[in-house]
């Protein structure tokens, strides 16, 4: 990730069902409209943060979302997701990332989504230790 600057943080967001999942990207979409982030690119990464949250709470049985206001070097300023979680991990993260592949009988258009909504995606995941994405969305110059 490119920030620059320990970030302003909220409380971390306890996700163990549908309900915590939406009240995520609700949390979301407050603090990115407070960094100028509206409109269609809002929806589209408030869809983001629903995926990823529910991808917590389906296979791994809940997780923790922290939202924090960053800015990187070149000033621009937005919002980051960190979830985590302490599930089983992704057993194979490049197939889970092609459009297509479901480990839960779905579309398969989860994780390659949340690449095309949010302008910075990493995700680590191990077996031992579970799975752990960041996102980032920058506000428009």
């Amino acid at each position: 990730m490119s920030e620059s600057r320990q970030p302003d943080r909220l409380a971390p967001i306890e996700v163990r069902d549908r309900a915590d999942a939406l009240r995520a990207a609700a949390m979301f979409r407050t603090l990115a409209a407070s960094v100028t982030i509206r409109g269609i690119p809002l929806d589209l990464a408030s869809t983001a943060v629903i995926e990823i949250a529910q991808n917590m709470v389906t296979h791994a049985g809940g997780g923790t979302i922290e939202l924090s206001v960053v800015t990187d070097d070149a000033g621009r300023t937005g919002v980051r997701v960190h979830a985590e979680d302490h599930g089983p991990g992704i057993e194979d993260l490049d197939s889970a990332l092609q459009e297509g592949f479901s480990s839960s009988g779905g579309l398969g258009l989860g994780l390659p989504g949340v690449y095309r909504l949010m302008d910075e995606v990493e995700i680590v995941s191990k077996a031992t230790t579970g799975t752990v994405v960041t996102m980032v969305k920058w506000a428009p110059a």
